[in-house]
């Protein structure tokens, strides 16, 4: 299997209501460096698995509406704990559906997987992977 990752970044606030959460319960900012891992089981004429300058532009893309944001005030997450794999597989759902309508042009019907891993520090980190 071969992979394309690239890299970017959001900054968000939110609370996790939650009692196992504790001093996170209350509200806080993270920033959150996002890895985009675009898997192919071949490559294009040209060498590639897929276009790495428009893998990053879709990525940029799709965390543009969630950077600077208060995560518990967009209705996309009403009623939800962003924890981290939350904003993973959101950040994943929403890759997969402009790879699925040609956000990555003729090189992104060669996807067969995408992980995506949200790093909240230098010492944690989660993701979710999946096929497309």
């Amino acid at each position: 299997m071969f992979a394309v990752e690239v890299r970017d970044h959001m900054m968000i606030a939110h609370s996790l209501a939650r009692p196992v959460f504790g001093p996170a319960q209350g509200m806080h900012g993270a920033t959150f460096v996002v890895d985009a891992a675009f898997m192919t089981e071949d490559l294009d004429e040209d060498g590639l698995g897929v276009d790495i300058g428009l893998a990053t532009t879709i990525l940029k893309e799709t965390l543009a509406p969630l950077n600077y944001q208060n995560l518990d005030e967009l209705d996309v997450f009403r009623g939800k704990v962003t924890t981290t794999e939350v904003l993973a597989k959101h950040v994943f759902d929403q890759l997969r559906d402009r790879i699925l309508s040609g956000g990555l042009g003729a090189g992104g019907a060669r996807i067969k997987r995408l992980k995506i891993t949200l790093h909240e520090s230098h010492v944690a980190r989660a993701w979710y992977e999946a096929a497309i």
